[in-house]
Order: C-alpha cells, then structure tokens, then sequence
C-alpha cells in the first residue's frame, strides 16, 4: 500500500499541475489543514531536482498566505467562538496570561516553530488570537517558512538522487520516522 501511495505522489509530483497542488496544500496547511507542504514539496524536488528552488518558493508565498488566513482565523472568529467557552470554564485569566506571553515571545515563537513539523497554523491561528502585530508576523512568517522550504530544497537539490534511493529503498522506515516527527512535534508543543 506504501509502495502504491509513494508511486501516485511521485506521478503528481511530475504532474503540470503540481505547483498548483503544492501551493494549496501550503496555502492550507497554514491556516486549516494537518498535512504539512514537505508531504510534496518532497517528491516535486525528487522528480525535478533543478526545479527544487521554484518549488521553495511557492511553498513560501503560498504558506505566507495561508498564515494570513490563519491569523485573520484567530483574530476574528476567536473571539466569538473560543472566549466564550474560556469564561465559562473559568479560563479568561489564563487566556490574558498566553496573549502577554504571545506579545512578549511572539516574534520567537513565529521564528522557531516555524521551522518545525509542528504545523504551522497553530502558530498563526495563536498570533492573530493574541493580536500579535500583522506586519511583523508576515516578515517573520517569511523569513522562517522560507528558510525552512529553502533548506528542504537545497538538500534535495543537491542531494536528491540519493535521498530518493533511500526513500524508495526504506520506504517504511522513511514513514515511520515521518509519523514520528509529526507525533513528536505535537507532544512538544504540548510541553512547551
């Protein structure tokens, strides 16, 4: 079955239409869906290693925007849809507490989780929920998402024939690793 669904992300990662697939996941992914963008940023810089970068950068624009959304998200419907169960469960303080905290760290926590697993509309839903400043959550949402899509490109440039044995020669392990970090991601935004 493995073997089944790696082969059809590799077709529609050599696709006409995969930059349009990869900017919606990552335009989504931002702001309402659990697949992180690397679930075909991946197979797009292993099909087409010279085109790892023009991937890169669709993933950045279109992840950016879904940040926006994502905030608009937490900026908007929040309020009537979160701070009414917080004070009904007694949970108004604690709220004020995280957006200070938001305010105070918010710049660092754009920065470092969005260079993780951890999918990256937790992020941008808590910026907008905690009125974080738009503008510099756009720069930061920038510069950590292009960086980290960046980086994936680089090393799948330079390096994809052989991540691309390995995948194909480890495919299970490769999963099994991949559920791992998305499972640890969320355990560590839990106890942090």
């Amino acid at each position: 079955m493995l073997r089944k669904l790696y082969a059809r992300v590799m077709a529609l990662a050599a696709s006409p239409y995969a930059g349009w697939w990869l900017a919606l996941i990552a335009f989504a992914e931002a702001s309402f869906f659990p697949i992180p963008p690397d679930a075909l940023l991946v197979p797009m810089a292993l099909a087409r290693p010279r085109s790892a970068w023009k991937f890169a950068a669709i993933c950045t624009v279109a992840s950016v925007a879904g940040g926006a959304l994502g905030y608009l998200i937490g900026f908007a419907v929040f309020d009537q849809i979160a701070q009414p169960i917080l004070r009904m469960y007694g949970y108004g303080a604690a709220y004020a507490a995280f957006q200070a905290k938001f305010q105070e760290y918010g710049m660092w926590i754009i920065l470092i989780k969005g260079l993780t697993p951890i999918p990256y509309k937790i992020v941008t839903i808590a910026a907008g929920a905690a009125r974080f400043d738009f503008l510099l959550f756009m720069m930061a949402s920038a510069l950590t998402r292009g960086v980290r899509f960046f980086l994936v490109a680089t090393l799948l440039h330079f390096y994809g024939d052989a991540v691309r044995d390995f995948i194909e020669r480890r495919l299970t392990l490769v999963t099994s690793a991949l559920a791992l970090g998305v499972v640890g991601g969320f355990l560590a935004l839990k106890l942090l």
